[in-house]
């Protein structure tokens, strides 16, 4: 399961809870909790990349011999944490993906089914 762009997501996603259609979670898998197990996967998937790309950055700061006062006037590494924080969550941005149908996942019981038919 991966989507085209391994990348922090840059398109358009509700930043709170939105109610959804429980219809328009099965319509592809036509199996609703198929359609949650993929939406938790790219959730975690969307996640671990965020979460790598921070620390990634906030490496940068990092030294040796801190001392109190350099840990308190670094804005810069303050601004990028809080540009993660104003981000979207992962598992909007996952049924987002998931609902425009820009997740790529597959079943292989279900692939082993239809050949058996």
């Amino acid at each position: 399961m991966s989507n085209t762009s391994n990348t922090t997501p840059k398109h358009t996603v509700a930043s709170s809870t939105v109610t959804r259609d429980l219809r328009d979670l099965d319509r592809t898998t036509d199996n609703l909790y198929e359609s949650i197990v993929i939406m938790s996967k790219r959730a975690n998937q969307i996640s671990n990349n965020i979460k790598e790309e921070l620390h990634q950055k906030l490496s940068e700061f990092a030294s040796s011999n801190d001392n109190l006062e350099e840990v308190f006037e670094n804005r810069e590494q303050i601004e990028i944490s809080k540009h993660y924080e104003r981000m979207p969550k992962p598992t909007l941005v996952a049924i987002q993906e998931f609902l425009e149908e820009k997740v790529y996942y597959r079943n292989p019981q279900k692939e082993a089914l239809k050949e058996l038919l």
